[in-house]
Order: structure tokens, then sequence, then C-alpha cells
């Protein structure tokens, strides 16, 4: 087996989640958002970053190659543009040793860049009116050749688009011809997805079969508290034709302006846990976690961009981030591929607001998870455990630590299951069939 098929992660066989080629184990896509990572940072900076999240247990790191915040005429910290006189077919050398750097490092750390080859201006301007695209789809293709092969052993996850919708049957063009330059050019070695506009997915855009180089769907459910991220998983879920893994990868970031208005106060750790469970419950294969100072990477030196209150530095120690991994172990500590979503476990009623509670179980009847955001009671329909008898637990997405509440007779009929009212307001309910034997939840 060469390095590249060793370091390969595919699609599962069922079609729903991700899973590492050379071992047969899950991979649980946990990404962080550092969308300035390669143009603001200088090395120092990138080990403290990339240590601080190996350390807790992300999987996947998205970086633009070419970054948002005037990536193309801006240089680097080590005084770099990533093309010489602005020309997508003469890549600047020493810029790119730098992008290779981190991504070699990040490996060493167990970490996976998810590659945006470039951010969505360079191929829509958006609102701008009358001003030439930097890539047209000869380009891209040409650029998609270049990088795809530049990076085809490296480990990364393609993330073509960058923000924006596809409004044109232009985009579309350049889209699919950089995602066939990387394909022709990486040896099928990189999973490739599509980043949106706020409010939108992938599959909006590349929905069919003609477009196979799309392997998973992600969207961006934006960064508004509360938004309804489980309704976006779920219509990819139930999408038949074909059938792809997806994921959330821009929930609301934390410490970012809710709706980008200060009236609306700061996103926080709750509402990234709520995002988080809210989307992995509903089928998702991973989830992409944000914080609004890091994913700028600000710092004095920069303009704060929509009310950036703190630097990145500092932002490392929010609770949201060191949170995520709670749920990577409690996914990981239950069979894995066969976890379906299922809100018919739920009797009671089920709100669509803040309170939405969110309900996941194994297809075998073996367990079943179920997020509360708040304190209220929950009945659930335990018809579908398999089992005489049902172990109970109470999971706590802030640290991780389960509660063992004893074990239960399966009536097959509904039970009605009230969490902690201490450290709160949300809870995982752990409902296993005890013959299973399954090890404490996390």
């Amino acid at each position: 087996m060469n390095p590249s098929t060793r370091d390969r992660i595919a699609i599962s066989e069922n079609r729903r989640y991700l899973v590492e080629v050379s071992t047969g184990q899950p991979f649980f896509y946990l990404a962080d958002t550092a969308w300035e990572l390669f143009h603001r940072l200088n090395r120092d900076e990138t080990l403290r970053y990339l240590t601080d999240r190996a350390s807790k247990r992300f999987t996947v790191i998205q970086a633009v190659a070419l970054a948002e915040l005037d990536g193309l005429n801006v240089p680097n910290r080590f005084g770099h543009v990533p093309f010489l006189d602005l020309d997508p077919s003469r890549p600047n050398e020493p810029y790119w040793e730098h992008v290779d750097w981190v991504i070699a490092t990040a490996r060493t750390m167990g970490l996976r860049i998810g590659l945006l080859p470039t951010w969505g201006d360079k191929w829509n301007k958006g609102m701008s009116v009358g001003t030439e695209l930097f890539l047209t789809a000869e380009s891209a293709y040409a650029y998609g050749k270049w990088i795809g092969t530049r990076y085809r052993d490296a480990g990364v996850i393609w993330i073509l688009g960058g923000d924006r919708r596809v409004e044109s049957d232009l985009h579309r063009e350049i889209i699919r011809a950089m995602a066939r330059g990387i394909r022709e050019s990486d040896n099928g070695n990189g999973l490739m997805t599509f980043h949106p506009n706020g409010g939108s997915g992938s599959s909006d855009y590349f929905p069919g079969e003609e477009d196979d180089w799309l392997d998973f769907h992600m969207w961006q459910s934006g960064h508004h508290r509360n938004s309804r991220n489980y309704d976006l998983i779920t219509r990819d879920w139930c999408r038949q034709s074909p059938v792809k893994p997806v994921l959330d990868g821009e929930p609301g970031y934390e410490d970012h302006p809710s709706g980008f208005k200060l009236e609306n106060g700061y996103l926080e750790a709750y509402d990234c846990r709520k995002a988080l469970y809210w989307s992995l419950f509903a089928g998702a294969c991973g989830h992409t976690y944000g914080c609004h100072p890091i994913w700028q990477m600000w710092s004095p030196r920069h303009i704060p961009i929509s009310f950036c209150r703190r630097d990145w530095i500092e932002a490392l120690s929010l609770p949201g981030s060191a949170q995520m991994q709670h749920a990577r172990s409690l996914l990981e500590s239950r069979p894995y591929f066969s976890r379906i979503p299922d809100q018919s476990l739920i009797v009671s009623e089920n709100k669509s607001d803040a309170y939405h509670v969110r309900a996941s179980r194994d297809q075998n009847g073996s367990y079943a998870l179920i997020y509360l955001p708040y304190y209220t009671p929950v009945e659930i329909d335990l018809s579908c455990l398999s089992g005489k008898t049902i172990n109970t637990w109470w999971f706590d997405p802030r640290n991780g630590i389960s509660r063992f509440m004893g074990t239960i007779q399966n009536s097959r009929t509904a039970h009605k299951f009230e969490p902690p009212v201490s450290e709160g307001p949300d809870w995982v309910l752990v409902l296993d069939d005890a013959a299973c034997g399954f090890k404490r939840p996390g």
C-alpha cells in the first residue's frame, strides 16, 4: 500500500459517513474554521494554533489557499503573495512553500487540512459589478491541475466554493472545471465538497449524478442563534439519488454577533453545542466549529471584521472549542456506521425553536441518543430499542462526563425522563440495550 492510499479517507459502505481506508475505522469530521491560517500567521503562531486544536481532538482544519481578506494582493507574514503579477498561471514558490509547511505540520499532529483552493470572490464577485473575475473556467481548470498535483499526497480534503452561491452557468462551469483539474491530478486521494454561502448547501447547486466529483454535501447554516440546521441536514439525508454524506460546514461562530447585529448579543458555547448536536443527530457525518476571532486570525495589526472583540490567541481558550470533542467521543463509543436519525422516538411535544429536541439511534435498536437543549422533561418511545432492560445515562456535553441513572425495563411504550437541573441547561440522554454491554458513553 503506497503512502497516499494508506492516508486516504473514503465514503462508508452505506454512503452516510466517512471511513479511514487503511483501518476501516470511522473518520469523524470535526473541523475548525481557520480561513486566514496561511495568510496571517507566522510559523510559531501556526504551531501554537495547530497544537491547541490537535489537543482538543479536531481532525480537520478548514483553511483557504487564496485568502478572503485580499489574499491576492496583501502578502502573507513572510512578504509573499500567491502569484507573480496577479497571474494564476505563475505561482510564487515562496508563498506555496509556506502552505506546504502548514499542511505537512498539521498531518504530523493528526490533523487534515480542509483545503479551499480559493475564496469565492475569485470566481464570483458578488455585489461588485463590472469587475473582471480572477478565475475563468480555463484558468480554474489549470489551477486545479496544478494545486491537485502539488497536494495529491498531502492528505487534504478539497473544499471548493468559498462562501458564494452559484448564480449562473458561468459560475457552475468554473467550479466544475476546477474540480475536473484537481481530479485529473490528485489520483482521487482527496475527498471533495463545496462550501456555499449562508443558508445554502452544495446540493442546491450540484445535486445530481453528473457531479460525481462532489463526494459529500456541505451546508452553511449561518451566524444566527438557533438556526435550524437539522432541517438542512435532514433534506440531504432524505435525498436518494444520489445518497451522499452531509455536514454543516459553517454554523454560527462562537463570539460572533448573532445575525451580525450587536443588539442580538454574541453567540456562546451553548449556541455552538446546539448546532453540533442538532446536526449530528439529524444524520451529519461530522461538524465544523468556528470562532469569530480565529477564522480571521485577528490581532491589533488588522482591521476587525464584524465587531470582533478579542484577538485570536485569547479566543483559543473560549470554552466551545474544547467542548466539540465530547460529541466525537460519544458517537465513537457506540456502533458508528449504523446510526440513523429518528424523531419518532420523541413522544412529547417538540418545538422547532431554541428548545428543539433531536434524536438518533442505532438502526438495530441497540442504543438511542437524545439531545435536550433545556431542562424540560421528555417522553421517549422505547419500542424501537432492543433488549428487555435498558441502561440509562445522562451525558454532559460541557465536559463529556456521563452519569449512570440505573436500569429500567423496556416497556415498549413511552417513558418519561427528566434531565439534571445542575450545570445545565443542555444534556444528552443515552439509552442502551443492557445486554450489549456498552461502555460508559463518551
